[in-house]
């Protein structure tokens, strides 16, 4: 069995980007690290190379089908598993099951229920999952993560999906230190393939709106020679 984390690190194998980026960002707002890939093989790579706490996977990908998949890491890990896929029959749910997949969900479905299931598996298997609040306060700032609505002062700040989401992945981890590639991936999942330098953009896009000095910021913090952080509760 994997490491305990207060931050399980999930597999999302998903050959639908759309699909798999909705399942990312369900999961980034519950506080869950991800790892996206969209083909079977590289699945499985990650899933060696990587460890995750569990793995989500599509049956119907290229290159290697999602019960190969789950064929292969029973074989080699014990990580819990559940299939996303739209192969709803009972015969089809039972051949995962008996695969050693922990739960099976047929699409369409709705991604509360998916977080809901992974919450279950994890707890189930005796991982840690932390659960994250809806909400956090820095200051005169509020930010609801379920919402995705920022407000300074009582008033609506407008901020994009992209910078909501790096939003997102620091409050995830209060404190951490990211770097610019742990950020992006963290906010926009590791098949974003924007240049480093371009989380920079995104930061200081976010302290413009959200810092009363964005070039002394009191919450979105820069550590110099690693990446940013966010200030955590009670920190001047």
């Amino acid at each position: 069995m994997p490491p305990r984390s207060s931050s399980a690190q999930i597999l999302i194998a998903e050959d639908d980007k759309k699909q798999a980026e909705l399942i990312r960002r369900s999961l980034a707002v519950e506080g869950f690290q991800t790892l996206v890939t969209h083909d079977g093989r590289s699945a499985l790579d990650l899933a060696r190379q990587r460890q995750p706490q569990l793995a989500i996977l599509d049956i119907m990908m290229p290159n290697m089908d999602g019960l190969d998949v789950c064929r292969a890491i029973r074989y080699e890990m014990d990580i819990p598993i559940i299939f996303v896929t739209a192969r709803s029959t009972e015969e089809d749910q039972l051949l995962g099951l008996d695969l050693g997949a922990d739960d099976y969900l047929t699409k369409p479905y709705s991604p509360r229920v998916l977080v809901a299931k992974v919450r279950t598996v994890l707890r189930r298997s005796g991982i840690v999952a932390t659960q994250q609040a809806d909400a956090f306060t820095m200051g005169t700032i509020d930010v609801n993560l379920r919402s995705h609505k920022v407000t300074k002062n009582g008033e609506t700040v407008d901020v994009t999906a992209k910078e909501f989401a790096v939003l997102a992945a620091l409050a995830a981890e209060r404190g951490k230190v990211f770097n610019r590639r742990q950020l992006m991936d963290a906010a926009f999942g590791n098949d974003y393939y924007g240049l480093d330098r371009t989380i920079d953009v995104h930061v200081a896009n976010v302290r413009k709106k959200l810092e009363d000095d964005p070039t002394n910021p009191t919450f979105l913090k820069t550590v110099y020679g690693v990446g940013y952080r966010l200030a955590e509760e009670g920190e001047q």
